[in-house]
């Protein structure tokens, strides 16, 4: 039986590519770069990725300073739109996370920033239904290595993943932990373990 439940942030908890977009072509302006731009449907198709994968894909041809330069400007840029407009929460997901973790402690990781996930328990007022967190920004560790980290750290024995994309679906495989497919999110899974269609199908679990 289910004893906890770990959360996927962007496709899964809220999208933010519409306010992200903006936000990183305003640092692509400001770094001579405009004819990079990207918009919030090309943006779905790389989150989930670490930054620098997605810089890569973004600036295929520039030298790494000049990325560098881009990333610094994405974590400021991306930080001061999206405290100015927050991401769009999916259907009832703020009352599904109140019922679950009245019954199992939540968990967040993902391959974010560092501040990314604080801004968005800040933003919609979740913080107190999660339990703890792990991302790429903080630790420096993939995915995989941060669910399988979570899952020590908090003695974890039955704990499910709930994600949106097939590199979710990998990390989660190599870590050891189900997953449920978020199919209302960015990306597809091949073989998930079970498939959520609305996020108040997780109440299912409790």
């Amino acid at each position: 039986m289910t004893d906890s439940i770990i959360f996927d942030v962007d496709g899964t908890i809220w999208d933010t590519t519409p306010i992200v977009a903006k936000a990183w072509n305003a640092a692509l302006d400001e770094c001579g770069l405009s004819h990079a731009h990207v918009d919030a449907a090309r943006l779905k198709g790389l989150f989930g990725l670490p930054m620098d994968d997605i810089i890569a894909d973004i600036l295929p041809n520039e030298p790494p300073q000049k990325r560098e330069e881009f990333k610094k400007l994405c974590y400021i840029n991306e930080h001061e739109y999206l405290h100015r407009e927050p991401g769009i929460l999916y259907p009832e997901i703020r009352e599904v996370f109140k019922a679950l973790s009245e019954k199992l402690p939540l968990f967040i990781v993902s391959n974010c920033q560092s501040g990314y996930i604080e801004l968005l328990l800040e933003k919609t007022g979740m913080g107190s239904f999660v339990k703890d967190f792990a991302c790429y920004g903080d630790k420096g560790l993939l995915k995989a290595a941060n669910i399988s980290l979570i899952v020590e750290k908090h003695g974890l024995k039955h704990p499910v993943y709930v994600g949106d994309t097939q590199m979710d679906a990998d990390a989660c495989a190599e870590a050891g932990v189900p997953i449920l497919y978020a199919s209302y999110g960015f990306g597809k899974v091949a073989s998930p373990d079970g498939v959520i269609q609305k996020p108040a199908d997780l109440l299912k679990l409790i």
